[in-house]
């Protein structure tokens, strides 16, 4: 009796879409700093050369790569009132550069943004200019809310330390290294604040965005 032939995959076809995921997921692992054409091309199991039929140079892989972490982002939903939609989209996008920390570095420095990045944006205005902001109270609003997102994101990026244990031992060996009375409200923020137990740096984000909100709320009220 003929024994049955082992049965092979079938090869998923490769397209634009894929090769952004995988670079997407490479840059995750190992850092956008080691993200190649030829380690991509290995990753999808095809010659690097390959690759620029989907993408023409390393320029637009990585504008693609930033798009799609953008359209991981949510719009800003038109059943909340604004300030809970905004505030949806800011840790939306808080989410997202935490899950691609190489993203923020790249996000500002693109001169090319794709359609889910121009989505976004224009939604978030958009949503501002239907409650009532003038044009330029939607700009000031944006500027503000998207450098707190970002430069918050960047902070977190380069702290010495990515969970609470650290957090409370570089505040500790900060401590040592000053002496108390010459510093006291620091010395009261590290051992009353800091390295108490439940602490969470990463807490401070959303107080910051509601001191946000609160003020971009007043800027349409003082118009």
């Amino acid at each position: 009796m003929r024994q049955s032939e082992p049965s092979v995959e079938p090869r998923v076809p490769l397209n634009r879409e894929r090769v952004l995921h995988a670079a997407v997921a490479l840059a995750d692992e190992l850092g956008i700093e080691s993200l190649t054409m030829r380690g991509l091309g290995e990753e999808l199991g095809v010659e690097a050369m390959s690759l620029y039929y989907y993408v023409a140079n390393k320029d637009e892989l990585l504008d693609g790569m930033v798009d799609l972490v953008y359209g991981e982002i949510e719009l800003p939903s038109g059943e909340a009132d604004w300030k809970t939609a905004l505030r949806q989209v800011a840790a939306s996008a808080h989410e997202a550069f935490s899950r691609h920390r190489w993203a923020i570095t790249l996000m500002e420095t693109r001169t090319r943004p794709g359609p889910a990045n121009l989505r976004h944006h224009d939604s978030v205005i958009g949503r501002l200019r239907a409650e009532g902001f003038s044009i330029k109270q939607a700009i000031h609003a944006f500027s503000v809310l998207d450098s707190y997102v970002s430069g918050f994101a960047l902070q977190e990026l380069t702290l010495p330390f990515d969970t609470s244990e650290e957090l409370a031992e570089v505040a500790e060996s900060i401590l040592g290294q000053f002496p108390a009375a010459e510093y006291p409200h620091l010395a009261e923020t590290i051992t009353e604040h800091v390295t108490k137990s439940g602490y969470d740096y990463a807490d401070e984000f959303e107080v910051g965005l509601d001191l946000i909100l609160d003020g971009i709320e007043r800027l349409r009220e003082t118009a």
